[in-house]
């Protein structure tokens, strides 16, 4: 078993939260809180594809990290371990929904960009309504062409390309060996290329129309 990591950019905090008792350890958590909680809650959203299971996802992230922080050894990077609670409890809750045949309206519903989501956009107010209407209509059509993805491949493709994780950091996250990194997000690649090429090309050619 790999030892501590001697550098973690959280590491200052995660120890202060780990030495604080009763009120003081509530204040530390909070920073934890603060600091990660878009971060989980776009995770969880990519992995889930809707808003509310997206919430119960993250608040189960949460509840895991505030149970368990004070065990964490630095064995990986903090954000490695948080982000693979919420990715664990993204695909459970999804694996859940599928079980009680609950479908759910929200990924068609809520905007791909709310609560700082990692597509880099232009402020809604300074768009022309044809226009933000467009692109909100592609990044719908991205968001499913992700959700239909295996939970596998879509988790590869959120922490890769949403979250900009790095093969390392996929590989730490996932608990993975890098071979197993390129392969899995290869065949991402090639699914998602399947899916968005239709969507793109309809996308180009209604523009082009106008």
């Amino acid at each position: 078993m790999p030892g501590p990591l001697k550098t973690d950019p959280d590491r200052d905090l995660i120890l202060e939260c780990q030495r604080s008792l009763g009120e003081g350890f509530g204040g530390a958590f909070r920073q934890v809180y603060e600091l990660y909680k878009d971060r989980v809650y776009n995770v969880c959203y990519r992995v889930t594809g809707n808003a509310t299971d997206a919430l119960d996802a993250s608040q189960e992230t949460f509840g895991i990290v505030h149970r368990k922080i004070s065990a964490f050894r630095f064995e990986s990077r903090f954000s490695s371990w948080v982000y693979r609670i919420a990715v664990n409890a993204s695909i459970d809750i999804k694996r859940r929904a599928a079980a009680r045949s609950v479908t759910s309206l929200e990924a068609l519903q809520a905007p791909l960009d709310r609560e700082g989501g990692s597509f880099d956009v232009e402020d809604e107010r300074t768009e022309a309504p044809t226009d933000f209407a467009s692109r909100h209509e592609l990044e719908q059509d991205i968001q499913r062409s992700i959700d239909r993805l295996s939970p596998k491949m879509r988790t590869i493709i959120v922490l890769r390309y949403l979250e900009s994780l790095s093969y390392d950091e996929i590989a730490e996250t996932l608990t993975i060996s890098l071979g197993t990194v390129k392969s899995r997000l290869s065949r991402a690649h090639a699914a998602l290329d399947r899916e968005l090429t239709p969507i793109v090309d309809r996308h180009f050619i209604h523009e082009e129309g106008r």
